[in-house]
C-alpha cells in the first residue's frame, strides 16, 4: 500500500464535487485490481474513510473490452471515487490510500487474467 498524507493543515480545506484517482502503473499480472480511498485523518491519528473505489485493471478503457496488463508496459489506470463533500478542519490530514486489493470490500482478483470467481490457483504480481 502506498500514502500519502499532507501535513497537518493550518486552515480548513474544503473538497466538493466529483473525485477521480490517475495512475500510471505496470504489472507483470496479467490483470490486477488497483484500488484508492480518500481518508480524513483527525489530530489524534484516528482516520475516517471518506470515498473509495476500484479499477480492474482489464477494464481500464471501457467495461465493454477486456485488455490484459503486459509486463513492462505503463498503463493509465482512472479510479473513480465518485463524489463527496468535506471540511477537512485545521489540524487535520488529508489522506490517499493506493493499494491493489481491498478485500473483502471488493472481490479478489488472483491477477491470471481469468474469471476469478471459480479459480484457484493466483499469479503473484512482482512489478
Amino acid at each position: 500500500m502506498l500514502v500519502y498524507s499532507t501535513p497537518p493543515l493550518d486552515h480548513a480545506v474544503e473538497v466538493t464535487g466529483p473525485l477521480a484517482v490517475v495512475l500510471y502503473v505496470s504489472s507483470s499480472a496479467k490483470d490486477t485490481d488497483f484500488t484508492a480511498k480518500l481518508v480524513d485523518v483527525y489530530p489524534d491519528g484516528t482516520g475516517y474513510n471518506l470515498q473509495d473505489g476500484i479499477l480492474r485493471a482489464r477494464y481500464r478503457q471501457g467495461y465493454g473490452r477486456e485488455i490484459r496488463m503486459r509486463t513492462g508496459e505503463v498503463q493509465e489506470v482512472r479510479i473513480d471515487l465518485h463524489a463527496t463533500s468535506n471540511v477537512f478542519a485545521v489540524g487535520h490530514r488529508i489522506r490517499l490510500e493506493v493499494s491493489s486489493s481491498n478485500f473483502p470490500r471488493f472481490d479478489r482478483n488472483l491477477n491470471t487474467g481469468g474469471r476469478n470467481y471459480d479459480e484457484t490457483t493466483w499469479m503473484v504480481a512482482n512489478t
